[in-house]
């Protein structure tokens, strides 16, 4: 079931303010304006990843307690069949499916991502976006333009790229049909 926007917003409020958190400092964090920060927490506008992800990491919890209110408690290994990941739709039209909802202190954040083609990408800049740590990326169908640092490169199925995501990275499908990867997010350093 895809996470509620509304929801979503109400456990990002009461973490930053369970944390004592000044709206100014997560609005730094996650690289917008306050009004526009404020207006995530009202539920107005819709999360990106990269949003729910520094947020997180800045509460000192799992990302999927921010989606679904649940705290992960597996620990031996987690289990999810074909289709049933945690879903979430970002960033017009991705689709994600988290594969470790249920894992407690994981190390990574792992995904299948669905990227629709969208005619306006194709001349546009790769909108590009950063958080700390690494990430992996494995095309499974359709074809994907990357951008790392300024860098462009075309993916393909069984293409895979590595990356330093503390640098400006975006994609977009350039496959009429899409593009499903797998994505691992990995944390950063602890500080």
């Amino acid at each position: 079931m895809e996470p509620n926007i509304a929801e979503v917003a109400e456990r990002i409020v009461a973490m930053r303010e369970l944390c004592d958190i000044p709206a100014e400092e997560m609005a730094e964090i996650v690289g917008k304006p306050v009004e526009e920060y404020l207006e995530y927490e009202t539920g107005k506008k819709d999360f990106s990843f990269t949003f729910l992800y520094k947020c997180a990491e800045r509460f000192g919890i799992d990302m999927v307690e921010l989606l679904t209110g649940d705290n992960p408690h597996l620990s031996g290994f987690a289990l999810v069949r074909n289709g049933k990941g945690l879903p979430m739709k970002r960033r017009l039209g991705f689709q994600y499916q988290h594969l470790a909802p249920t894992f407690k202190s994981k190390l990574s954040e792992p995904f299948v991502v669905f990227a629709p083609y969208i005619e306006e990408d194709q001349n546009a800049p790769i909108r590009v976006s950063t958080h700390e740590g690494q990430e992996f990326d494995y095309i499974l169908e359709g074809t994907l333009r990357f951008s790392h640092g300024g860098r462009e490169m075309d993916l393909g199925p069984g293409d895979s790229v590595y990356y330093d995501s503390g640098k400006p990275h975006g994609m977009y499908a350039t496959s009429k049909s899409g593009c499903r990867f797998i994505a691992v997010v990995m944390r950063g350093a602890e500080k």
